[in-house]
């Protein structure tokens, strides 16, 4: 009999639990005494005491090297369990028929070749009347272990059991996880035990009266730093509930289903100081691959106790005992969903059949009673547009543990998916129509799917694309608000001496200045109105005799820049170097002109600018532009000196239409509306044309 020590490390990956080589060891333990008591009747209770050592590597004290020690009173290591040690794909255990000991093929043990190159132990075990001792070297990179290897003698006296020690780290893994900082969080004596009462809870709950008043003692000597804790049977809590659930998959007229067990443990924080709450699926008895983050979204969540407790919830199964992998730290024999069904032949149970099940019954046990669920969806949709309607639209649940961030992603993801299957759909309907003769009954049935499909499809994209252009424009809304109010932090925080730039900052809000729209494409001009967003070229105080119009000649005059400019000299000397604030230009002809005065200028003494400019560039057009809207926007206005004004219905601004005239001949050149708006009444129009959006959206009002 040999163990091939080196065909094993590659047949078999190293797991991805880092304590895995503890778990190994107190498993083969366990299985140990489990074995002697079936044989004596009076043997004693378990006992195991595993000791961990680390010292320094390095001459800079940067690494440390370890051993593990680990010392039992199981039945020792006879004829048959040697067989099995040496035996990688054994079937031993699995021959026993003793309740307790699991399945078992022998990769475990390969585990420790894994982290240590070398291995030594010392066991005795009854022969007859008397014992038996037998012993392995310590050898270091041994490549294979023979029988031979082992050193027996007879014994008269003894003490029952196996001590197996560990040591020398293959380099590799000291290099990368045995820094000093890491052995300190890892391998403490209440580290390693809080880590055993997690991954073997279900072990030692299901073989609490085999395993006797037992004690398991840690020990840990971590540079001169020690540490003890002991695990006995006072320290196992009882299960809260125990739920049983059956997972069912269906193919066609084909259905399977499979039975599994929740077991729930709610433990008050101040019995179980523990550093995190659990939640695992299980392969005999054990943990092999933990899932908390599917259900606890946040490190915050995850490592602290909800309303004063911590969970643990395991989930176990026969479906998980077959389908965990060799170094049981996954479960790669379950298929994931449908979509890999061909990689493991026959119809079975896969995770997306057993998440569908268990996701609902895992989520009531870890909710606190008093979570609002309200709380979060406000919140989605105050800060993201996404309301109760898109939620259910999408099919999204909104489960404790999430942020409103997280919620959103899901919405708008899911939303996204509907979106690419109904494009897909869509498609390949269009292709068919394509083939069909147009005075054919198929074809009428077609058309009227495709426009059916295509009327359902619109919701989601709307919904989709809609909530965000919704939580855009709000927060700009928002915005303006502020610094109309000089709320922002930069209207605020000014050096001394300094001016407040209020004027150019609302300016900047509708559109950056001295820019125009071959620069800048995006732009905010719908705070005034909708339509105006869709303006052919915008510019802010910029040179208009480069604009073109559609036949690819300028817009204006050479020397409409210098018209301009003394235009704005005769208004007045600190304009001389200014132009219209804001100037929108469409192709049929209208031209929208926006300017802001600062805070204190009134109105009522620039209310005939709007008409000048309006003159100037229907001039200096050449007949090209006729429709004008001006907006003369500030906060102060003497509503005695208006003339030909009318106010605006339920707000504080005004209004007034006028032809626009040549100034000598009186012709007229077109139609100018004016309005003279407050900054609030900007911000309450705005609002105003956003609540319609979220009012189909269903959306709390601003």
């Amino acid at each position: 009999m040999t163990l091939d020590i080196r065909g094993s490390l590659k047949n078999t990956r190293i797991s991805k639990n880092p304590l895995v080589v503890v778990d190994e060891l107190l498993a083969n333990s366990i299985d140990a005494f489990l074995i002697r008591k079936t044989d004596e009747t009076d043997a004693v209770a378990l006992e195991v005491t595993l000791q961990v050592k680390a010292t320094k590597a390095d001459l800079l004290g940067g690494e440390y090297d370890l051993e593990i020690t680990c010392a039992d009173n199981g039945c020792g290591l006879g004829p048959e369990q040697r067989k099995a040690f040496l035996t990688k794909d054994t079937s031993y255990k699995d021959d026993l028929n003793i309740p307790g000991i699991g399945k078992c093929k022998g990769a475990g043990r390969v585990q420790f070749f894994h982290h240590f190159t070398a291995i030594s132990l010392s066991s005795i075990y009854r022969d007859g009347d008397g014992f038996r001792h037998i012993s392995l070297p310590f050898f270091r990179d041994r490549k294979t272990i023979e029988e031979t290897d082992f050193t027996m003698e007879a014994r008269d006296t003894g003490e029952v059991g196996t001590l197996i020690h560990l040591s020398h780290v293959v380099p590799k893994l000291r290099e990368t996880n045995l820094s000093v900082a890491s052995v300190h969080r890892t391998f403490t004596a209440e580290a390693i035990r809080q880590h055993v009462l997690f991954n073997l809870l279900q072990r030692f709950v299901s073989l609490k009266d085999d395993l006797g008043d037992f004690q398991i003692k840690f020990v840990s000597d971590l540079g001169g730093t020690k540490s003890e804790r002991t695990l006995t049977p006072a320290d196992i809590p009882k299960p809260t509930s125990v739920t049983p659930i059956t997972v069912e998959h269906v193919e066609g007229e084909d259905k399977i289903s499979t039975d599994f067990t929740i077991t729930h443990y709610k433990l008050d924080e101040a019995q179980y100081p523990l550093p995190r709450n659990i939640i695992g699926l299980c392969a005999k008895a054990s943990i092999a691959e933990l899932i908390t983050g599917r259900y606890l979204k946040t490190k915050t969540f995850e490592n602290n106790a909800i309303d004063g407790h911590y969970h643990i919830v395991l989930i176990e199964g026969a479906l998980l005992d077959d389908g965990v992998n060799e170094q049981r730290d996954g479960f790669d024999k379950i298929p994931l969903d449908d979509g890999s069904g061909d990689l493991f032949g026959a119809m079975q149970v896969t995770f997306e059949d057993i998440f569908s099940v268990l996701d609902d019954k895992v989520q009531d046990l870890i909710t606190p009673p008093d979570w609002s669920r309200d709380t979060i969806v406000k919140d989605v949709a105050k800060d993201f547009g996404v309301s109760e309607e898109m939620l259910s639209y999408s099919n999204t649940r909104v489960k404790f543990g999430d942020s409103p961030n997280e919620v959103a992603k899901r919405v708008l993801t899911n939303l996204q998916e509907q979106v690419i299957n109904e494009t897909s759909s869509l498609s390949a309907m269009k292709e068919a129509i394509k083939g069909l003769a147009p005075d054919s009954d198929d074809f009428r049935r077609k058309i009227d799917d495709l426009s059916w499909e295509f009327a359902s499809s619109l919701k989601t994209i709307d919904m989709a694309n809609l909530s965000q252009l919704v939580v855009r424009r709000s927060a700009l809304i928002d915005v303006l608000d502020l610094a109309v109010k000089e709320g922002l932090n930069v209207q605020s925080e000014l050096p001394d001496g300094k001016r407040r730039k209020n004027e150019a900052l609302i300016h900047s809000i509708f559109f950056p200045m001295r820019k125009d729209s071959e620069e800048v494409s995006d732009h905010d001009v719908w705070l005034l109105s909708e339509e105006y967003h869709y303006y052919d070229y915008i510019a802010s105080d910029m040179p208009l005799n480069q604009i073109k119009w559609d036949s690819g000649q300028n817009l204006f005059e050479a020397d409409i820049d210098e018209a301009v400019g003394e235009l704005l000299t005769r208004i007045g000397d600190e304009n001389g170097g200014c132009r219209p604030d804001i100037a929108l230009f469409h192709e049929e002809g209208s031209v929208v002109i926006v300017e802001f005065k600062a805070p204190g200028v009134s109105l009522d003494e620039h209310d005939n600018d709007l008409m000048e400019y309006a003159t100037l560039l229907a001039a200096k057009s050449n007949g090209r532009l006729k429709k004008f809207y001006g907006y003369l926007i500030g906060d102060t206005i003497n509503a005695i000196r208006l003339r030909g004004y009318n106010r605006l219905p339920g707000q504080h601004g005004f209004f007034s239409t006028d032809d626009v005239k040549e100034p000598e001949s009186q012709a007229t050149l077109g139609q100018l509306y004016s309005e003279l708006l407050f900054y609030g009444d900007v911000v309450d129009r705005a609002r105003k044309r956003i609540g319609v959006y979220r009012d189909r959206l269903k959306l709390p009002p601003l």
